[in-house]
């Protein structure tokens, strides 16, 4: 494990809740504390910009109440999710909060920008940045990132198209930090298997996006429910840049979800469907391939119980393979 410890230490069960644009919210990122995995949010869910210093705060003062009168339990730091894109005019504002708030961890996206690795640094905090492949891997590495986050095949969102077996593997060739690894994770065998690949951490989004405490429009969560990996369409039509989407909304959009064309990657528009009555997120779902293992929509708490029961569950059974 290349986690520093005071993360590790802090665990029930080694995930990190995924940032999901609209659907976290402190509700959410708080229950996942609670139980024991790191929680995140994007920094632009908080709307307008002065709401990110309330959340932050909300999410500490609860966390800090609950450890108090829970001494024994493990309780996760959160995360803040700052996408470094030009159209983001709120990035630098974003991370002077994160500083005043010494946010534990931040997740950066689509690009590793040097002044915020160093602005965490600065008070002790760690970058984990995400990735679709090997060149943008050693870019953050460069830049001076504490952990790669390997969005693979299958996630959810702005995915890439390499195998976590192809990709994981030649990372962990040469990158020394923490490594965190994303694609159709769903259930505590998967998460086993992360690990079993050499990751620290399991990555996981959808999954939680069919929870009780999930900002999300009930239908969104019952389709997760109805639906499996065969729905799952990878379309750059929606904001520019390539990534998974369940089928039956883009349908329900009025397109041919066989005959997409294809977006202008220069014309990124992160949110909108371009000229599109229906927005990417809010009309057109997001999900990873790993929904056909998601049957209902419990708490966080009742989920993440059930996952650390199939996580020692399989566990076990690599052990007694191992040894047979």
């Amino acid at each position: 494990m290349t986690l520093p410890a005071w993360i590790d230490d802090s665990l029930a069960l080694p995930v990190l809740g995924s940032p999901l644009f609209i659907v976290s919210g402190p509700e959410l990122v708080i229950a996942q504390c609670k139980a024991g995995i790191i929680g995140s949010f994007p920094a632009l869910n908080a709307r307008p910009a002065a709401r990110l210093d309330e959340w932050l705060t909300r999410i500490e003062d609860e966390l800090a109440a609950y450890k108090a009168e829970n001494p024994g339990a493990k309780v996760a730091p959160y995360a803040v999710n700052q996408i470094c894109h030009a159209s983001n005019d709120r990035l630098m504002q974003d991370m002077e909060t994160c500083v005043k708030h010494k946010v534990p961890i931040i997740i950066t996206s689509l690009r590793p920008p040097t002044e915020i690795v160093e602005a965490a640094h600065s008070y002790g905090g760690v970058v984990f940045h995400d990735v679709i492949n090997v060149r943008h891997a050693r870019k953050a590495a460069e830049n001076g990132v504490d952990g790669l986050i390997l969005v693979c095949a299958g996630a959810g969102g702005h995915a890439g198209t390499l195998s976590p077996f192809a990709l994981l593997r030649e990372v962990k060739q040469w990158f020394k930090g923490s490594v965190l690894l994303s694609g159709a994770i769903s259930d505590g065998w998967s998460i086993a298997s992360a690990l079993a690949l050499g990751a620290d951490l399991a990555y996981i989004g959808t999954r939680f996006i069919a929870t009780a405490e999930a900002n999300a429009d009930p239908a969104y969560k019952q389709a997760l429910i109805d639906h499996a990996a065969g729905d799952i369409v990878y379309s750059n039509l929606f904001t520019g840049v390539h990534g998974n989407y369940l089928g039956p909304s883009i349908a329900a959009a009025g397109l041919d979800v066989d005959n997409l064309p294809t977006a202008d990657k220069s014309k990124m528009n992160f949110g909108s469907g371009g000229n599109m009555k229906s927005k990417a997120w809010r009309d057109i779902w997001g999900s990873g391939q790993g929904l056909g293992q998601i049957v209902d929509a419990p708490p966080v708490a009742v989920l993440v119980e059930r996952l650390k029961a199939e996580f020692a569950d399989a566990r076990s059974d690599f052990l007694k393979r191992a040894c047979a």
